[in-house]
């Protein structure tokens, strides 16, 4: 057998592998091989003073080695070979075989991208629940503030920024929920599982788990080298968050225009035109737009490449795969920090949304429903007079507050009776504010409603933030735990 690979084989697939080792894995590969170490000798599989030799060599590996400088030769296939390499020269074949039992590259490289796969999803976590807590501040500071709400892309009732960014506040909470969950079925080991059926050693799976921060072992041996559904599952969670957040910021985008204009960007976030000096240019949406498609899109090829392939252990799911999803994490990390400073920003342009609403007509629906609890009419009989009221105004060019002439004439055509309200009623009836306040029913935009809302969101971020905290201090402890472990090691 020759001794080097193919040339093109090793510049097309070898090396490129080890470069990804080399910028994402070396740290994982580190503590697997410390905390293998650990529980061969506590299970007495490895007596105490060849631990002892190998962890030593282990150390001098890590302080003399320089991982990063390397440059791939082919000389070994990969950096699991070459610490193997490494442990040879400095203890001989045997002793440094030791190392490698009961277990194989393929319990190896699962747990690897689980570790690596745990610290990326744990930093996007964290930003996601920072825009959730940027959310709810920005909402509780503008529950009061009136907008426009728009449905089909035209303009449909007055409501709060404050209700509408509640409204993505519950997307995102429920996103992250999907994150998190996701999150833990990453959270379970595969060491142990060896190339396919566990071992006939004595081997302590559990400890393994505990000693790498795992909530514990994968049960099904078999499963932890052939299921990818820790890979699939969190993608796919990654993207239904981008995709929902997408539609918020293509919101912002529609709202900044000229032709609406409710949504104020200020200026450390625009840009201005080189040429046309009126121009206000809000590209931080256009890049949080795309941003967060590549982001999806990203996630998305990374879920698409396990489609149809065989259920063991393949490449399919490792190595170049594993390390070309990690740009999801750095798109979507750029979108949820960008994302939080730009609500944060943001403010509404008050005359606008008053020249909207007088223009659009859109407090129509509260004068037809108080037709119906004042003058005992039907929903479909008032629902025609507070048409007809709103094409006069509209055709006079008149905002609907003054349309009471209008309103009294429709009211009398239509109903064969006058209206019992008068112009004071009929002013409060269209009022935008009053609109607003009369909708304190549960998840409505009335003061209560958004008050009871904000506290439960606040809750419900710190429940999944107490959720999130506690895998963290698991994994930190166990750091701490294998450090003492090996250092132990070191001095028997």
């Amino acid at each position: 057998m020759e001794k080097f690979p193919h040339p093109v084989y090793k510049d097309t697939v070898l090396a490129p592998l080890f470069e990804g080792v080399k910028a994402h894995y070396v740290g994982a590969f580190r503590a697997i091989n410390r905390a293998h170490l650990v529980m061969l000798t506590e299970t007495g599989i490895l007596k105490q003073e060849d631990s002892r030799q190998i962890a030593a060599a282990l150390v001098d590996i890590d302080e003399t080695v320089d991982v990063a400088a390397l440059t791939y030769t082919g000389e070994v296939e990969d950096y699991f070979f070459l610490v193997e390499a490494e442990l040879k020269k400095r203890l001989g074949p045997d002793l440094a075989g030791m190392l490698h039992t009961a277990r194989s590259r393929n319990d190896m490289d699962h747990t690897v991208f689980k570790l690596t796969l745990k610290r990326h999803a744990d930093t996007l976590i964290a930003k996601a629940h920072a825009l959730a807590a940027a959310l709810i501040d920005k909402a509780e500071a503008e529950r009061d503030t009136l907008i426009v709400a728009y449905t089909h892309g035209q303009p449909a009732q007055p409501s709060t920024f404050g209700h509408y960014l509640a409204a993505a506040v519950e997307v995102l909470l429920r996103d992250i929920e999907r994150l998190q969950a996701a999150r833990a079925n990453i959270d379970h080991c595969p060491m142990g599982a060896a190339a396919i059926t566990t071992s006939g050693f004595p081997i302590d799976r559990q400890r393994m788990a505990d000693l790498l921060g795992f909530a514990g072992p994968l049960r099904n041996s078999y499963g932890c080298i052939a299921s990818v559904d820790y890979v699939t599952g969190f993608y796919a969670a990654i993207k239904l968050a981008f995709l929902h957040l997408g539609r918020l910021i293509q919101d912002m985008q529609f709202w900044s225009a000229f032709e609406v204009g409710q949504l104020h960007v200020p200026g450390s976030l625009v840009q201005i035109s080189s040429i046309m000096p009126q121009k206000r240019n809000p590209v931080p949406i256009e890049h949080l737009r795309h941003l967060a498609s590549m982001t999806a899109g990203r996630a998305d090829a990374i879920v698409n490449t396990m489609h149809n392939t065989p259920f063991t252990d393949m490449n399919d799911s490792e190595g170049e795969v594993q390390v070309a999803g990690y740009a999801t994490f750095e798109s979507g990390g750029r979108v949820l920090d960008l994302l939080a400073a730009l609500v944060s920003a943001v403010s509404i342009d008050a005359g606008r949304v008053a020249k909207n609403i007088d223009a659009a007509c859109i407090t129509v629906t509260e004068l037809a429903d108080t037709l119906v609890r004042r003058e005992g009419l039907s929903f479909r009989q008032a629902h025609e007079i507070a048409a007809t009221t709103a094409r006069a105004v509209i055709a006079a060019g008149e905002p609907l507050g003054a349309g009471f002439a209008a309103f009294t004439a429709a009211f009398r055509a239509l109903a064969g009776r006058d209206s019992t309200l008068g112009e004071p009623a009929f002013a409060e009836a269209v009022s935008a504010r009053h609109f607003v306040a009369v909708r304190e029913r549960f998840g409505g935009p009335g003061l209560q409603a958004m008050d009871e809302a904000l506290a439960a969101y606040r809750a419900t971020l710190a429940a999944l933030s107490e959720q999130q905290d506690a895998g963290l201090a698991r994994a930190a402890k166990a750091e701490a735990t294998l450090d003492a472990a090996f250092a132990a090691l070191l001095q028997e």
